[in-house]
């Protein structure tokens, strides 16, 4: 019966945890791209808090009225910065979380920097979420069924005004404003972004002139996607929320669905964008490539002298800064199951273990100590379930000469074999699954940890200590890959198996295969079952000396004298 349990175990750990390593390829990460200044920028000064939010011109209360003024037609407004239309140029902003590029070339935004955020040494660049690679549509682009009005639309160049050039405490709001007409074909388009201090959200106001069919305002390609495939938890590509109902997974070709839309998305494993609009008919997603992928919402026919709102935020994956925006975003941090999707009973383990994480950190602000005082407190709070697999497995070790007696008298009798069986483990009080139910129970438990130290932002570019200076990367120099390795060989030294020797030499294959899988694991995961391999023979070691000696584990019989372990 073991042995059929341990070849399962072997086979489960080789297939899912050799997923990835499989089926890995390179991802495409997008280089950060070239911000230029606007030639010409106005003094940094913030609307005030009455200013209204619509994109309507002052004026005038429509905003045909106030896109009707473009070209040479807009006065020029006191404090605000105007950038020429005449050639493509890119306007930045900033606040203390971002810094943004807008380019006047189709209104779009050009680059979007995470400044608490960096890339991997050497080079220790801001975290670019915009995509480079090929020519896309760039976030917040507009898409109309008519190829004629989109292009004019996606190629024209607008007029950006700017309120402010950097936000920070003393002025917490500032708006950016891109407008484009055509005075032939009276196409008109106004983008009205409104940036906050000490925020990644955006509000964003959309009124279109010349257009009576739906539109869609797109996410762009691949914003907020950095790296792809450079794992096997989570899911990398488009999400959704539409009619109350999560979507997580990248369509083949084209996907639309049609609801009450909460929000649409890209994501990677630490970052995403997210369009949150107010009446959006529907959410899309397309895959333009190889790890190329789009998506957008679809808005309702615009009215005259009316705007849509919506909301963007792209930034960091952090779990209280979605929790907060009350839409459902924190799921889009995946605690499930590593390769199904989302698993309830893991999911509903893991935000518990996250909370108590961050509790520790929060004392000993060294997440390579939290998470050796973390797993050591979950050992102790299994300690019971794993006596009593232990003393199983052991009683199930002393009675192996028994069962071998039994299955060769009744080797040609399967029904009499089973029954007496049966009865000498009834005899003998042992249950032969004992050593696994109480693994399986702890289940939920490890996958939940293993999937918090992958998947969370918070132990990126964490360090520990000595060389170990980012817990979400590999060992540098293959330390603690090769002590875990060890410490899985002295645990299979001194565990009871009913397995015979050449079994057991065979089985020593288990680790070798282990430390090389570990060898690309991030130095956080394999520190965490560095610990619980450490712990784990410090209790087999503590039971064998002091709870099981002298101790009678089997109940003899008169003919069967006594074992003892």
């Amino acid at each position: 019966m073991e042995k059929r349990v341990v070849i399962f175990l072997v086979l489960s750990l080789a297939i899912i945890l050799g997923y990835d390593l499989l089926l890995k390829q390179m991802g495409w990460l997008p280089e950060p791209v070239p911000v230029q200044d606007s030639s010409a920028r106005g003094s940094s000064s913030t609307e005030p808090e009455s200013t209204p939010t619509s994109v309507a011109g002052e004026n005038s209360g429509s905003p045909g009225a106030s896109l009707a003024t473009q070209s040479g037609q807009q006065p020029a407004a006191q404090g605000l910065n105007l950038s020429p239309t005449t050639s493509e140029q890119t306007v930045t902003v900033e606040t203390d979380l971002v810094r943004v590029g807008f380019s006047n070339r189709g209104g779009v935004i050009k680059s979007w920097e995470l400044k608490r955020y960096h890339t991997a040494p050497p080079e220790e660049k801001p975290v670019q979420l915009v995509y480079s690679g090929g020519k896309f549509r760039g976030p917040l682009s507009i898409t109309v069924a008519n190829a004629e009005i989109e292009k004019t639309i996606q190629e024209g160049l607008y007029h950006i005004e700017q309120d402010f050039t950097v936000l920070d405490a003393a002025h917490p709001v500032g708006h950016v404003t891109m407008q484009f007409h055509d005075p032939v074909t009276h196409l008109g388009v106004e983008k009205r972004l409104t940036f906050h201090h000490d925020s990644y959200v955006v509000d964003i106001a959309v009124a279109l002139e010349g257009v009576t069919e739906p539109y869609d305002v797109g996410l762009g390609t691949n914003f907020g996607i950095v790296e792809w495939g450079e794992g096997f938890i989570g899911l990398i590509g488009s999400a959704s929320l539409v009619d109350d109902k999560a979507e997580k997974e990248t369509p083949d070709t084209e996907l639309e669905r049609k609801g009450s839309v909460q929000w649409v998305a890209l994501q990677d494993k630490y970052f995403l964008s997210v369009l949150m609009p107010k009446q959006a008919t529907s959410a899309l997603a397309k895959k333009e490539g190889d790890k190329v992928v789009s998506a957008g919402v679809r808005m309702p026919a615009p009215l005259a002298g009316t705007s849509v709102a919506l909301q963007l935020y792209a930034g960091p994956k952090e779990y209280d800064t979605l929790r907060s925006l009350n839409v459902g975003l924190e799921d889009t941090i995946d605690f499930g199951w590593f390769i199904f999707g989302s698993w309830t009973v893991v999911k509903s383990v893991a935000k518990p273990i996250f909370y108590v994480l961050r509790f520790i950190h929060d004392y000993t602000y060294n997440y390579g100590l939290t998470i050796i005082l973390l797993t050591l407190a979950i050992k102790l709070l299994f300690v019971p379930l794993q006596y009593k697999s232990y003393k199983s497995m052991k009683m199930m070790q002393l009675i192996q000469p028994k069962v071998a007696a039994v299955q060769e008298k009744y080797k040609d009798d399967r029904d009499r074999l089973n029954k007496e069986l049966i009865k000498l483990y009834r005899d003998q009080k042992v249950n032969p699954v004992g050593g696994c139910l109480p693994m399986i129970l702890q289940m939920p438990v490890f996958v939940a940890l293993f999937n918090i130290l992958y998947m969370t932002i918070d132990l990126r570019q964490a360090p520990f200590m000595l060389w170990i200076t980012d817990l979400s990367v590999q060992d540098p120099y293959y330390v603690l890959p090769v002590i875990m390795g060890a410490t899985m060989v002295i645990q299979q030294k001194i565990t009871p198996t009913t397995m015979d020797p050449t079994q057991a030499k065979i089985m020593l294959v288990l680790p070798v295969f282990m430390t090389f899988l570990f060898v690309n694991f991030p130095a956080g995961l394999v520190l965490y079952w560095l610990t619980n391999n450490v712990l784990t023979i410090s209790q087999q070691v503590f039971t064998d000396r002091f709870l099981f000696r002298n101790k009678t584990l089997i109940s003899t019989g008169p003919e069967q004298g006594s074992a003892k372990s």
